[in-house]
């Protein structure tokens, strides 16, 4: 789910921005007199500790080069770094240029070719003269399940994709039932198609339309709930599956009723009210879906 990972991440990066850039300030020395490195070490290891889920923490000078060993979840590069030039990394400039904490976007670790971004948070003197930047790695995973828990890990989470998983199985198995039997009363006759009844056809339509309503609805389910799919077009996908989907019912509903008026045309007069009470209920639907559609093309006019 690493695409949904991705696009969640972009919706959430200023509320993180915001969440580590906080935490940084509330945390370590800036704009005082006399800030010395172990001013700033002993803090930021009382803070890895608390948070527990970043990959790497350095220091670098104004030139950016790295001034402390990186603190690592990687015994690899633990304890090692020290003199290394960063003055090429995106987040070394971008703090230099916007004399600020920032966070970058998100691009593979060297430690573990994870996705990760790196928190930057420059530290001046008195004087505003910039002394270090204090830099932070934390993976695409931990960031979300810091700032968006819900998007990622929470039992909730987890327990709503498989949920929506096993709804998604059913309704699959339920239309290709109804896939089979359609096409079970359409070639009930083998192929003598002549011998095929109008109500056998007309029964086969419905359950195939069920099925294909029934069909695109697991479809919808399962890309945007269980793999993820981003709604990049939300207002026109959901909208599209919706209608699509009441379109079918109204369909099946409709060859429904069709075959009642013919069926008690000739049985039983005096029936024809159930009929036209269920063409009724369909006039109904017709009418609130013209409804809704009007809506969503008044919406999409004001967002315009």
């Amino acid at each position: 789910m690493i695409i949904k990972e991705i696009q969640e991440y972009g919706e959430v990066r200023t509320k993180a921005r915001a969440y580590f850039c906080y935490t940084l300030g509330r945390n370590l020395p800036n704009k005082l007199p006399n800030i010395e490195i172990d001013n700033i070490i002993a803090p930021l290891k009382k803070l890895s500790q608390e948070m527990g889920n970043f990959d790497s923490i350095y220091i670098l000078d104004p030139l950016g080069i790295q001034v402390t060993n990186t603190v690592s979840i990687n015994p690899t590069y633990a304890r090692k770094g020290a003199g290394d030039s960063r003055s090429d990394r995106a987040y070394y400039y971008r703090t230099i240029q916007e004399n600020r904490c920032s966070i970058t976007d998100l691009y593979p670790s060297l430690m573990t070719n994870e996705l990760i971004v790196t928190i930057s948070y420059p530290i001046y003197n008195d004087n505003q003269e910039l002394l270090y930047i204090v830099c932070i790695d934390i993976s695409l995973e931990n960031i979300l399940k810091t700032v968006h828990p819900t998007s990622i890990d929470s039992i909730f989470g987890k327990v709503r994709k498989y949920a929506y998983g096993s709804f998604a199985f059913a309704l699959g198995a339920v239309a290709l039932l109804l896939f089979l039997q359609g096409l079970e009363q359409l070639l009930s006759n083998g192929f003598a198609f002549h011998t095929v009844s109008i109500t056998d056809m007309f029964e086969a339509t419905i359950l195939l339309t069920l099925s294909l309503a029934i069909f695109d609805l697991v479809r919808a389910i399962f890309e945007e709930e269980v793999l993820g799919s981003h709604k990049k077009h939300e207002d026109g996908d959901i909208h599209k599956t919706m209608v699509r989907f009441l379109g079918s019912i109204i369909i099946a509903l409709s060859i429904e009723a069709l075959m009642l008026v013919f069926k008690f045309a000739i049985t039983d007069s005096s029936k024809l009210l159930y009929a036209v009470a269920l063409i009724g209920g369909i006039s109904i639907l017709l009418i609130s879906l013209s409804i809704y559609l009007n809506a969503i093309k008044n919406n999409s006019k004001d967002k315009r």
